[in-house]
């Protein structure tokens, strides 16, 4: 089954990201299918069921990851059930990719990567941005050298939502916390695949408005971490649902700067297939040119030159989880990454409810 075969995926939530990212990615890998939706709203389901040709719905994940014909398993669901899923899919030997923030606190995500661990199934976070052609080939650049010393990482993302309504993601008992969760998660994995792991921090955040379409609206809108990094090099993230103006969608601000000793790197998620460098002694950035061999996952059968890049690229993920089920080996991104972005999760929240500075401990696969 692993190595050849057809492979059978259940996606577990059928909300916007499940039917824009994981679907369109299952449909580029051969002799794969999704034979089983779940959404705990029935219309959703139905709409979902339809528009997939899955031939198996049912508003109970229980009654779809216990199946003998699914073998694998995409979590798209609020929060707080991605580790009772994930740990039910896995206790019945599923493969598993979860949707970010792995859980709702550091306690939980360990709990999923231990049990994956020791079931032998193949784990994945979805830290979808990693598939950027342009992040890619950032992370070359640094692992071989180009950065020189590292003396900052910073990373902003920006997004205007006013006061628009959130649905789960503005509930407490839902998804634990909101932009910190929701995006920063992704920048804090930036931080760690570019530099490694963080030392300790100190953070702040804001919730602005009480209410969003009527309901209440429990968490944060905006955050900022300030923070060291086990290398020695400095860490600036800022994150926001309130930047009036400047888009709500994968168009608006995303960037990481790099300053090193021998090197400036600039990223922006917009410009997919292209960099900025900035050298020693230099005026301004210039422009670096992602090469080709990075516009895809290697293997991945996906055409860049067709669709939207700032989306397609997305579908990749689905590409290496696949393929790693099939190789049977370790996925690029493991639930251990989703575990250790939930560690510093938890840290930022410590700080920014004491306001004080956190340490933070140093990696391992058993916290």
């Amino acid at each position: 089954m692993n190595r050849s075969g057809q492979l059978n995926f259940a996606l577990i939530g059928c909300g916007a990201i499940a039917l824009q990212n994981h679907f369109p990615g299952l449909a580029l890998c051969p002799e794969t299918r999704l034979l089983a939706v779940c959404d705990t709203d029935p219309a959703r389901l139905e709409a979902a069921r339809r528009c997939t040709g899955a031939t198996v719905a049912s508003t109970r994940f229980e009654d779809v990851v216990t199946r003998d014909d699914v073998h694998a398993v995409i979590i798209a669901t609020p929060n707080v059930t991605h580790a009772p899923v994930a740990l039910t899919a896995i206790q019945h030997g599923k493969h598993v990719l979860c949707e970010k923030p792995l859980a709702m606190n550091a306690g939980e995500a360990w709990s999923m990567a231990r049990a994956a661990e020791q079931a032998g199934v193949r784990h994945m976070t979805a830290f979808t941005y990693r598939f950027v052609p342009a992040m890619r080939y950032l992370v070359h650049r640094v692992r071989q050298g180009d950065l020189g010393q590292p003396y900052h990482f910073r990373a902003c993302r920006l997004q205007d939502w006013g006061t628009r309504p959130l649905g789960w993601r503005q509930r407490r008992d839902l998804a634990g916390t909101g932009e910190l969760g929701d995006m920063l998660s992704h920048r804090l994995d930036f931080g760690h695949l570019l530099m490694g792991p963080v030392r300790r921090l100190t953070a702040h955040w804001r919730r602005w408005h009480e209410f969003r379409g009527n309901q209440p609206n429990e968490l944060d809108e905006w955050v900022g971490v300030l923070g060291d990094f086990a290398n020695g090099a400095t860490g600036v993230w800022e994150s926001s649902k309130l930047a009036t103006g400047r888009n709500d969608s994968w168009r608006s601000p995303d960037t990481v700067e790099l300053n090193g000793s021998h090197a400036t790197f600039l990223y922006e998620t917009r410009e997919w297939n292209r960099l900025w460098i900035g050298r020693p002694g230099g005026q301004q950035l210039e422009c670096l040119e992602v090469p080709r061999e990075f516009w895809t996952w290697p293997g991945s059968p996906r055409d860049p030159a067709q669709g939207d890049p700032l989306v397609t690229f997305r579908y990749d993920q689905i590409w290496e989880f696949v393929q790693a089920i099939r190789e049977q080996r370790p996925c690029a991104v493991t639930f251990h990454d989703g575990a250790r972005v939930q560690q510093v999760m938890d840290a930022i929240v410590r700080s920014a409810e004491t306001h004080q500075w956190v340490d933070l401990p140093a990696w391992n696969h058993t916290s």
